[in-house]
């Protein structure tokens, strides 16, 4: 047994190193698994992988450690910590910090030393890991690179595709070549079918057939190591799908002026509510078109006798008008009547907000050209909604939803048309390219449709059911590309907005949430530039190169309650990332991409795609307007939900390993009785503690870990996530004692500030210290059975936030006791603000 032996991630951490490589993570793309599909709040791979590889390995420096571990830390390579003070735990740190960097994501030199440490801190036998919040995948993807048995289990069926695409589908394939003809040097003549009839200009690239390469280089025989075949496949049957698409709805992207267009550039437009105006008033956040430097570039609104509205494109010295939509309200361009809100969402309930094309912009033999508004264009676009989109309902209230408010009451409402027509067509080629890739498998030697030596027919077994013949194999690479469906549609919609500093489009997550948008970009789907299919189909393509399968790693994915029963064989890990209370709307928002992941891969996954839309009921959020706007209602929903989740983590949870649980804050609540500092309590935080502790749980360590956005990411009003608090714990003895809330008090201030100290020595946020002392104070707390006030009441989770928060006042009082006035504040200050601006007085 491993039980009495503290592993590393209970003693120490390198966690400047480890903060450094999550913050700098933010900026990398190609090949990281953000780049795969969207999931919101999604994990740093630093600081998972740091996390899971700290459960696992002891603490070197410890007496108990098993001793080929410590001789294998012992000849880890000298670096700075070790350099300093060469000891096994500061070698293993120099490892650690070398291990969380990017790079070595696919450096199998790095990845394989970790395993043997792994392996000899766990007696040869690693355990299974799980992730029953699995999100985004982060964990269970690093699980899974550093050896583990991987387990994603997650209520929402986005998420849970997320994962399979991750952990469960690479390795089934790994080591397999591409299927494709041309990878074979058997190039299908009717490839290049009806690619000449393409007109579209590309710039000055190289081009085949069609204006794109006619065999990309990257489909040329290569060795293919982990999923590069599955990669390479995905590549050239999404060049496919494009191919096929342009032949059919090719006509509704015409060039401009010989150019290749990126976006047309549109704002809504409501009647002007002056009975002696009248006019289809645009409404506009910015006319700037571009505001880079050494270019400048705007739109000039024009109005007629007549009160019709026309734009004209302007560049050089001066700049656009103000836009005609500002926070109190909009204004007619043409008559210059203030607007309120009421009229245009009242417009827009009624059906009568429409939309006017202001600029084209291009992608010329000298970079973006920007072209007035063309009167063909905009009759081209206006094309029927196919009766195949999705016409489901969006949610009456949501989080970060602002919409429905403007008329927009189904998801097919926040398309275009002509997106919508784009959308279903590429959707339809999924299940076409579908049959394709079945009959090239089967060309290629996967087994077809025949009788294997087990009597069941191989290469018919779905991948649902673990097949790898060429249904399943057709089924993988269908999934992928029915991902790169989904992120043309996070920028191909009426919510995507024109970056004027950057002159690309942004889609329309760049907050979790669905906003209004006043003006909007419509991106070219066949395009060169950023949003068109094919460069999303190579995004996509290009996290399988990077997700690092391997033929003997094991993942599975599976939608599950986590409040349920975990489906899980005997004893695991458990590292998760719950849910932040009431900070994003996971189900609603994910609706967005599950109406067109449901259209592309029902067939496929019948179950999964099951229902309509998400399962909303279970999802463990705190959204009163799931219940009638009651607070505590929501409340008690998130709490006892929650509760059950660690309840059946503790029945699985493996007790010779730390369960590492993460945590975000967002919302501090002040108390009704006291609305001091010390009296915050962070609702959030109250109510998860609450649901870990009563389940069986102390807390034996805290870590925080700066893995969010540093930009905001939530609306205006609220608190943006900070630093994370990665709590590790282990199950409480049964027979663990009961105190008073004197020996509680006591204890908090002998142990707290000692913790405190660590955690300034590890660079935390000063703005964070308040919420991260939740974590050494709870420690103490959750050791006890019980913790009595002097009536006999057990003392609440809330309460020992609010004496925890008076222990951290006086802790920072003494630290601060030896200065003056002007410096106290100055500390507090910098303590509450860091660097950014505050209201003061």
């Amino acid at each position: 047994m491993l039980s009495s032996r503290k592993k590393l991630i209970e003693v120490a951490l390198p966690l400047e190193a480890i903060n450094e490589a999550s913050a700098r993570e933010k900026s990398i793309r190609h090949g990281h698994p953000s780049t795969l599909h969207l999931w919101w709040a999604r994990r740093p791979l630093a600081a998972c992988r740091a996390v899971i590889f700290a459960s696992l390995v002891d603490d070197p420096d410890n007496p108990g450690a098993p001793p080929a571990f410590v001789e294998a830390c012992r000849g880890l390579p000298l670096g700075k910590n070790a350099a300093a003070s060469d000891t096994p735990r500061q070698r293993l740190f120099d490892f650690i910090e070398r291990l969380v960097l990017w790079e070595s994501t696919t450096d199998e030199q790095v990845l394989e030393t970790a395993r043997a440490l792994i392996r000899l801190a766990t007696d040869g036998n690693p355990p299974p890991l799980l992730d029953p919040f699995a999100g985004g995948g982060s964990i269970p993807l690093e699980a899974q690179r550093l050896g583990l048995e991987a387990h994603a289990s997650d209520l929402n069926p986005v998420a849970v595709m997320i994962n399979k695409a991750l952990i469960e589908i690479p390795p089934m394939f790994a080591g397999q070549p591409p299927v494709n003809p041309a990878s074979r040097g058997e190039e299908r003549g009717e490839r290049g079918e009806g690619t000449g009839n393409r007109e579209q200009g590309t710039g000055n690239r190289e081009q085949g057939r069609g204006g794109r390469p006619a065999v990309p280089s990257s489909l040329l025989p290569v060795p293919y190591k982990g999923a590069a075949g599955l990669a390479a496949d995905v590549r050239y049957y999404g060049e496919w799908m494009r191919e096929r698409a342009w032949e059919r709805i090719g006509h509704l992207y015409p060039e401009y002026n010989g150019e290749t267009v990126i976006a047309w550039l549109w704002a809504r437009t409501v009647k002007c509510p002056n009975p002696a105006c009248g006019a289809q008033m645009p409404l506009v956040r910015s006319f700037d078109l571009s505001k880079k430097a050494g270019r400048n570039v705007w739109v000039e609104p024009h109005v007629d006798a007549r009160r019709r509205i026309t734009f004209a494109v302007k560049q050089g010295k001066g700049r656009g008008p103000d836009g005609t939509v500002s926070r109190r309200g909009a204004v007619c361009i043409a008559c210059g009547t203030p607007v309120p809100f009421d009229h245009v969402r009242d417009e827009g309930k009624a059906g009568r907000m429409g939309a006017q094309l202001m600029a084209i912009v291009t992608e010329g033999k000298n970079g973006r050209s920007y072209y007035s508004a063309d009167a063909t264009h905009e009759q081209i676009a206006d094309v029927a909604v196919p009766a195949s989109a999705p016409d489901t309902d969006l949610p009456d209230q949501a989080l970060g939803f602002r919409v429905q408010l403007y008329g927009m009451t189904k998801h097919r409402d926040l398309f275009t048309p002509r997106q919508l027509v784009a959308l279903t067509t590429f959707s339809d080629l999924v299940g076409e390219a579908r049959e394709r890739i079945r009959q090239d498998a089967v060309a290629a030697g996967l087994p077809g449709d025949g009788v294997a030596d087990d009597g069941t027919a191989d290469g018919a077994r779905p991948l649902r059911d673990g097949g790898r013949g060429a249904r399943a194999y057709a089924e993988a690479v269908s999934v992928y590309l029915a991902f790169a469906l989904d992120r043309l549609a996070e920028r191909g919609n009426t919510l995507s907005t024109w970056q004027n500093t950057a002159d690309k489009v942004r889609g329309v997550f760049a907050r979790q949430a669905i906003p209004m948008v006043w003006d909007y970009a419509e991106v070219n789907s066949f395009s060169s530039s950023t949003g068109n299919f094919q460069d999303n189909t190579e995004w996509v393509a290009k996290a399988i190169d990077f997700c690092g399968a391997s033929g003997d790693s094991v993942g599975i994915a599976s939608q599950s309650d986590a409040a349920g029963l975990l489906d899980v064989r005997g004893w695991t890990v458990i590292s998760t990332d719950p849910p932040y209370y009431d900070n994003i709307g996971y189900a609603d928002l994910s609706d967005f991409f599950y109406v067109w992941m449901r259209r592309s891969l029902h067939d496929i996954y019948p179950a999964m795609f099951g229902t309509l839309l998400v399962p909303k009921t279970p999802e463990l959020v705190a959204t009163p307007y799931r219940f009638g706007g009651d607070k505590k209602a929501a409340n008690q929903h998130f709490e006892t939900g929650l509760s059950r989740a660690f309840k059946q983590m503790r029945k699985v949870v493996y007790a010779d390993y730390p369960l590492s649980v993460y945590y975000a804050f967002k919302q501090s609540e002040s108390d009704t009785e006291d609305s001091t500092q010390s009296a915050l309590s962070s609702t959030g935080w109250e109510t998860m503690l609450n649901g870990l502790i009563e389940s069986g749980f102390a807390i034996h360590g805290t870590w925080p870990m700066r893995t969010e956005r540093g930009v905001r990411t939530l609306s205006l009003g609220t608190n943006a996530l900070a630093s994370s608090i990665v709590l590790v714990c282990r199950p409480r003895p049964a027979d663990a004692p009961i105190t008073s809330r004197r020996e509680f008090v006591a204890a908090l201030r002998r142990e707290l500030p000692p913790a405190l100290h660590q955690m300034q020595s590890g660079n935390i946020a000063p703005v964070d210290l308040a919420q991260a002392s939740i974590g050494p104070g709870m420690a103490v707390y959750s050791r006890y059975s019980k913790v009595l006030e002097p009536n006999g009441q057990p003392l609440t989770v809330r309460t020992a936030l609010q004496l925890i928060n008076q222990a951290l006042d006086e802790y920072l009082a003494e630290q601060e006791g030896e200065l003056d006035e002007a410096s106290r504040f100055a500390v507090a200050w910098f303590e509450q603000y860091g660097f950014r601006d505050g209201e003061f007085g």
